[in-house]
């Protein structure tokens, strides 16, 4: 059998065996609910959600006023984008992420996130 057929048989064994093992992968993963956030932004927003969620007193006053439910806000951060020239600053006893968003009534929407090692505290949202 000449170089060029083993090259070529080689190759597609190659082929069919990522195939398999990518199939294999994305199977366990999407069984158990693992996803992968290799980007700056969706490891930022992951490790909010995967953290108990407070509130400040001003936010309390703006779901008193019914203006939002925070349900959106859940939606909104997950599909939010970070600020990072606003954001990663050392503040109280963490450290300050800027979010920015849209609800579903397509209102504009920031917030600001107090990121602590064991709470995640949402300080202010305005609305655009």
């Amino acid at each position: 059998m000449s170089l060029r057929y083993r090259l070529a048989f080689y190759l597609f064994g190659l082929l069919i065996g990522f195939y398999f093992v990518g199939e294999f992968l994305s199977a366990k993963a999407t069984s158990k609910g693992v996803t992968f956030c290799y980007f700056p932004n969706c490891r930022v927003i992951k490790d909010i959600r995967s953290k108990p969620f407070k509130t400040s007193a001003n936010v309390d006053s703006i779901f008193a006023k019914k203006t939002t439910t925070m349900k959106e806000i859940d939606i909104a951060l997950s599909n939010g984008d970070v600020d990072f020239e606003k954001s990663n600053i050392p503040y109280k006893n963490g450290k300050k992420y800027v979010i920015e968003s849209q609800l579903s009534d397509n209102k504009k929407v920031t917030m600001t996130i107090i990121n602590e090692t064991n709470q995640v505290i949402l300080e202010e949202i305005k609305f655009n």
